[in-house]
């Protein structure tokens, strides 16, 4: 009989005897004792994210697992955040809802700076689930979108940039897109421009970022993911105008527990049936 390990937390301690002779883990284990994991044949993560388990020494198994992930798993969640926060802060909601906290009746001074969302010039970074299910959600709106997946060059997204009413970027955390959008290229964005977030927040030098947000030099951002989680108390990111921080919180719905384990029983008939499993990653290739 197969055996089978749930998620119990990322202590190593406990994952450490809960992996000795099991075949398939459901969760995220603690990437030091998978790979020393000699009997564990395939890992169904409970994220989309993966890269703790890249370049790890697999020299004891002699072979790593099949690891699975959620891809795909939380487009609709994720995508409906970020028109949310963009739709926010475009109408301005951010600000009147600080307002409604204090009692303070502002009125028509904040008419001037609301913009819409129709006929936006939408840059999106990463041709994935989450970006292919905004552009569907931003279609009724008449945006343009332009799209670069992994084979645009830093030149093909630096000609982009100056015309980017919104950037969306949902990629993951690898080599080539770490410190991508860094200060030169935030600076390309125009002053009215929103950069939103919602992939992994090494994406960005955040220093940079908020510099921008707070000179104006940015006209606002959505940020689902920072490159520290939780984002430290002193972070200059808190309390940068014109900012939504959505705390890695866009992928939540209230069923989003059921529809994991569905997702893994879904897999697991697969797997015993010897069909190809779906969200197989490439540790290799980083994706």
């Amino acid at each position: 009989m197969q055996r089978i390990a749930e998620s119990v937390g990322d202590c190593e301690c406990l994952w450490g005897g809960v992996l000795e002779g099991c075949e398939i883990v459901f969760g995220n284990p603690d990437p030091k004792v998978l790979a020393r994991a000699a009997d564990t044949k395939w890992v169904q993560l409970e994220s989309v994210g993966f890269g703790e388990y890249l370049g790890l020494d697999w020299s004891v198994p002699e072979r790593p697992p099949t690891i699975t992930n959620l891809a795909g798993f939380f487009a609709d969640p994720v995508a409906e955040t970020a028109l949310a926060g963009i739709l926010a802060l475009g109408r301005g909601l951010d600000r009147l809802l600080r307002h409604q906290e204090q009692a303070a009746w502002v009125g028509d001074p904040i008419r001037a700076g609301l913009r819409l969302l129709r006929d936006a010039n939408v840059v999106m970074l990463g041709n994935g689930a989450i970006n292919q299910r905004l552009a569907e959600l931003l279609a009724p709106f008449g945006c343009g979108i332009t799209r670069f997946d992994s084979s645009a060059t830093h030149w093909d997204i630096e000609q982009a940039l100056p015309s980017a009413d919104i950037f969306v970027a949902a990629v993951p955390d690898t080599p080539a897109t770490r410190g991508l959008m860094n200060e030169h290229r935030l600076g390309l964005l125009p002053p009215h421009g929103v950069f939103v977030n919602l992939g992994r927040g090494s994406l960005v030098d955040e220093a940079a970022l908020a510099r921008a947000l707070r000179t104006q030099r940015l006209g606002g951002a959505v940020l689902d993911v920072t490159k520290n989680e939780p984002l430290p108390g002193a972070h200059p990111l808190w309390t940068c105008p014109n900012t939504i921080l959505t705390q890695h919180s866009g992928g939540g719905t209230a069923d989003e527990m059921d529809r994991k384990i569905d997702h893994f029983l879904s897999n697991l008939a697969r797997y015993r049936a010897g069909q190809p499993l779906t969200g197989t990653i490439d540790l290799g290739r980083g994706y």
